[in-house]
C-alpha cells in the first residue's frame, strides 16, 4: 500500500500539469453535464414496510390523483378579542381573502372556511386551505406574493391571520451561510496551524474543489438514478469535511520531511506514501458507516449515504493526486517563512544534518496522560457515562411547525389552529377501509368508523369518503392530544391492537395512516435498525482496523470509544432539546421528541470523523512502534506528530456544525448542536484522553494479535516501513532507478 502510494505521490509530483489538467477537465464535464442535465425529480418520502406506507399506496391506488403533491397552505383567521369570525365585517373579510387566494394562477382550488364548517366551536377561529396545481419548489414568486397580499389584507381588517402548510417552506435552503462561517473559521483554524497562507489555502481549494466535482456529479445523475434536491446534502456536508481533514494530514506529513532535509518530490512521495495510506484506511471507514444507511431500509436515506460515500472517494482520489500535484507547482508555499528562506522545514538540526524534533503541546500532553493514565482513563468514562444516561428517556418523532420559532406565520398558524379546534386537530390520523369483496361496504365502514369514535381519546370522526368502485373509504381520525404527545402515540397503538376484532365483525380490513402515523411508524422502525447498523458498522470497521493496526485490542477499543462518545451527545441532545435545560442560550423555544433520523445520522457521519481521528493519531503511534520505539515512546511520537492536525481537523468541523445552531429552524440546531457535541467529545475526550490512557496501561499488549489471525488478515504496510528504510538507506540509488528502490 504504502510503496504503490509512494509511486502516485511521485508520478503526481512529476506530472502535475497533467494532474492539475484531469482535474480541471473533470471538474468542467461534470460541471456540463449537471447545467444540461434534468432538474432533479421532488422525491417524495417513502418506508417500505410500514403500515403507514401501506396504507398511503393503497390509497394512491383506489384514489387515483387523490395524493397529489401539489404544495397546499392552510390560512387560520383569528378574529379580535370578544369578536367572532362569523360576525358581518369579519366574515366578509375572511370571504374576500379567500376569493383573492383562489384567483391564483398555479391555484387549484380555495375552500371557503364558512362552506366547509371550517370554524371553531366558539366563533373565533376559522381556517382555509388552498391547493396548488404545482409542488412547492415550482411556486412562484407571483404566486407567493400573491398569498402574502392575500394575508396583508386580511389583517388590514384587523383579523389576526397566519398560514401554514407546504406552499410557506422557505426555498433558500438552509445552512449556506452557516457553511460559509464555516470556511471562514476553517481557514483561521488552518492559518493558525500552519503560520502559511498557502498550507491554509491548499487544503480548503482542494475540499472545494472535491465538492464541486462531487456535487456536480450528483446533479448531473439526479435525474437518470431518481436523485431528489436533497440527496446532496449530506455528500456537500461530509465531501468539505474529509476533504479539507485528508488534505491536511497529506500536508502536515509533507512539512515534516521537508523538516528532514529531504527534496520536494522525496518529501511528497513520502508523505503520500504515508499519510496517504492513513487517508485511504480513514476514508474507507467512512463509506462503510455511509454505505451502511441502507440498512435502515429507507431510500432517501440509501441515496443520501451513498452519495455522501462518492463525495469521500472523491476527497480521497483528490488528497493522493491534486495535493501532491499543487504541491510540485509551490513546494515551498506551504513552509513557514522562516522555513522557506532555508528551504527545508520547521525543526532544528542537529550537526550531523539529522531533524531534531522539538517538544510540542502533543508531547506535553502525552506524558501528562503516561504518567497517570488511570485517573485520566476513569474521569473520561464516568464523564461520558455520565452525559450519556439521559439517552435512557430518548423519545423520537418528527417535530413539525410546533417546534418552529414563535417569530414565524407557520408556529403561530399551528397555535392557532390547537387552540381553536384542540391540540389533537394539527395532526389527524388518516383510517383506510379496504372493503373489496364485501357485500355492504358502506356498513363495514360505518361499523368501524364509529368503533374507532369511541376509543379514549378520540374527539372526533369525519364522514367517510368512497373512491369511484365504492370498494374503499377514507376518514379522519382527531385525537385530543398533540402529534408529537405520547398519548397519541398510545392511541394509535390501540387502534391497531383492537383491530382483528373488528375486522372479523365487518369482515373488512382497515389501516390507520397520516402525518402523525407515518412520524410514529418511521420512529419505531429507525429505532429498530439502529442496533443492527450499528452491528454492521462497527463491525466491518474493527475488521479493517485491525488490518491497519495489526492488533486486536486497539480497534476494540476504537470501537467502544466511538460507542461512548455518541452515546454522551446523544444523552446533551435529549437534555437540551427534550428537556429543555439550556434550551433558552440556543434559541430553542419548544422542547419536545427528538427528529427520528436523528440517531442514524449522528451515527453514520460521526463514525467517520471519529474513524478518522483515530486513524491519524493511532498510524503515526503504530508507525513509531513498527520502527523500534517502546509502547510509551510511540504514544508520544504519535502525539508529537499528530495532535496538532488532530485538534485542527476537529476545531475545524465543530465550528462548520456549530454554525448551524444559528439557524431558526429546530430541527437544524438540533443536528448542528448534536454534531458538533459529538465532534467534540470525541476528539478531545476519547481520542485524545482515553486512547493514550489505554494504550499506556496495555503498553506492549496493545499491539497484540493472535497468530491465526495475523496469518489471516492481509498485510499492508501503513506505516510505510519499506518506504523508510529506503528513503534513510545512506547508499544513492542508481539514476533512473529511484523508484525502483523503494
Amino acid at each position: 500500500m504504502a510503496t504503490f502510494l509512494y509511486r502516485v505521490g511521485r508520478l503526481a509530483f512529476r506530472r502535475r500539469w497533467y494532474v492539475a489538467l484531469v482535474w480541471a477537465a473533470v471538474l468542467a464535464a461534470v460541471g456540463l453535464g449537471a447545467l444540461k442535465a434534468p432538474g432533479a425529480a421532488d422525491e417524495g418520502f417513502s418506508m417500505p414496510g410500514i403500515e403507514s406506507q401501506k396504507a398511503f399506496d393503497l390509497m394512491e391506488q383506489r384514489f387515483p390523483g387523490a395524493t397529489a403533491d401539489g404544495a397546499t397552505a392552510r390560512v387560520v383567521f383569528v378574529a379580535p378579542h370578544g369578536a367572532k369570525v362569523t360576525a358581518a365585517g369579519d366574515r366578509k373579510a375572511v370571504e374576500d381573502a379567500v376569493a383573492d387566494l383562489a384567483d391564483g394562477s398555479q391555484v387549484a382550488s380555495a375552500v371557503n372556511p364558512f362552506q366547509a364548517k371550517a370554524v371553531s366551536k366558539d366563533g373565533t377561529t376559522a381556517y382555509a386551505t388552498v391547493t396548488y396545481k404545482v409542488a412547492a419548489d415550482d411556486l412562484t414568486d407571483v404566486s407567493r406574493t400573491q398569498l402574502q397580499k392575500a394575508l396583508d389584507e386580511a389583517r388590514d381588517a384587523g383579523l389576526t391571520v397566519d398560514a401554514g402548510g407546504t406552499a410557506m417552506d422557505d426555498r433558500g435552503g438552509a445552512g449556506g451561510a452557516a457553511e460559509g462561517i464555516g470556511v471562514a473559521i476553517a481557514a483561521v483554524v488552518l492559518l493558525v496551524t500552519f503560520g502559511s497562507l498557502a498550507a491554509a489555502g491548499l487544503p480548503l481549494l482542494t475540499a472545494l474543489i472535491g465538492v464541486g466535482v462531487s456535487m456536480a456529479t450528483i446533479l448531473a445523475l439526479a435525474d437518470a438514478l431518481g436523485l431528489s434536491t436533497t440527496t446532496g446534502t449530506l455528500a456537500m456536508m461530509l465531501g468539505l469535511a474529509v476533504g479539507i481533514d485528508y488534505a491536511l494530514f497529506v500536508v502536515s506529513r509533507y512539512r515534516e520531511e521537508r523538516a528532514k532535509g529531504r527534496a520536494a518530490q522525496e518529501a511528497t512521495s513520502l508523505a503520500v506514501g504515508t499519510a496517504g495510506s492513513a487517508v485511504v484506511f480513514a476514508g474507507l471507514t467512512v463509506v462503510i458507516a455511509l454505505a451502511g444507511l441502507s440498512v435502515v431500509g429507507i431510500p432517501m436515506l440509501t441515496k443520501m449515504g451513498l452519495a455522501a460515500a462518492g463525495a469521500v472517494v472523491v476527497a480521497v482520489v483528490i488528497a493522493l493526486t491534486l495535493v501532491p500535484a499543487l504541491l510540485g507547482f509551490w513546494p515551498n508555499a506551504v513552509l513557514r517563512r522562516k522555513a522557506r528562506r532555508s528551504g527545508r522545514g520547521e525543526a532544528e538540526t542537529k550537526d550531523n544534518g539529522v531533524a531534531e524534533t522539538k517538544d510540542n503541546g502533543g508531547t506535553r500532553w502525552a506524558r501528562f496522560v503516561l504518567r497517570r493514565p488511570l485517573p485520566v482513563l476513569l474521569l473520561g468514562v464516568v464523564g461520558l457515562g455520565a452525559l450519556a444516561l439521559p439517552m435512557t428517556s430518548l423519545q423520537l418523532g418528527m417535530p413539525g411547525d410546533e417546534a418552529k420559532s414563535t417569530s414565524t406565520t407557520e408556529r403561530r398558524a399551528y397555535d392557532a389552529l390547537a387552540e381553536g379546534f384542540g391540540p389533537g386537530f394539527n395532526g389527524p390520523l388518516t383510517v383506510v377501509v379496504d372493503a373489496k369483496g364485501d357485500d355492504d361496504a358502506k356498513g363495514a365502514a360505518s361499523t368501524i368508523a364509529q368503533e374507532i369514535g369511541a376509543t379514549k381519546g378520540v374527539v372526533s370522526v369525519s364522514p367517510a369518503r368512497f373512491n369511484e368502485a365504492g370498494d374503499t373509504a377514507v376518514f379522519s381520525v382527531v385525537p385530543s392530544t398533540a402529534p408529537t404527545d405520547e398519548k397519541t402515540k398510545d392511541l394509535v397503538t390501540t387502534i391497531r391492537g383492537e383491530r382483528p376484532g373488528v375486522e372479523s365483525a365487518t369482515g373488512a380490513t382497515f389501516e390507520v395512516t397520516g402525518t402523525t402515523a407515518l412520524n410514529i411508524d418511521i420512529s419505531e422502525k429507525v429505532q429498530s435498525a439502529l442496533v443492527p447498523y450499528l452491528i454492521v458498522v462497527v463491525g466491518l470497521a474493527i475488521v479493517l482496523l485491525m488490518v491497519v493496526f495489526r492488533s486486536l485490542l486497539v480497534p476494540l477499543k476504537a470501537a467502544l470509544g466511538f460507542l461512548l462518545s455518541v452515546l454522551a451527545s446523544l444523552g446533551a441532545v435529549v437534555v437540551v432539546f427534550q428537556e429543555g435545560h439550556g434550551a433558552g442560550l440556543l434559541g430553542v423555544e419548544t422542547t419536545g421528541p427528538i427528529m427520528s433520523l436523528m440517531p442514524i445520522f449522528l451515527v453514520g457521519i460521526v463514525f467517520g470523523l471519529a474513524m478518522d481521528y483515530e486513524v491519524f493519531l493511532v498510524s503515526r503511534m503504530r508507525e513509531a512502534y513498527v520502527h523500534g520505539e517502546s509502547a510509551h515512546q510511540a504514544v508520544t511520537s504519535g502525539f508529537r506528530h499528530s495532535a496538532r492536525v488532530v485538534v485542527a481537523a476537529a476545531m475545524i468541523m465543530i465550528a462548520v456544525f456549530a454554525g448551524f445552531i444559528g439557524e431558526s429552524d429546530s430541527m437544524i440546531k438540533m443536528i448542528g448542536f448534536g454534531l458538533a457535541a459529538a465532534v467534540l467529545l470525541d476528539a478531545f475526550v476519547v481520542r485524545m484522553a482515553i486512547v493514550p490512557a489505554v494504550l499506556a496501561l496495555l503498553g506492549d499488549k496493545a499491539w497484540w494479535l493472535p497468530k491465526w489471525l495475523d496469518r489471516a488478515l492481509p498485510r499492508v504496510d501503513v506505516e510505510g516501513e519499506a518506504l523508510t528504510r529506503a528513503a534513510d538507506s545512506p547508499e544513492p540509488a542508481p539514476a533512473g532507478q529511484e523508484t525502483a528502490r523503494v
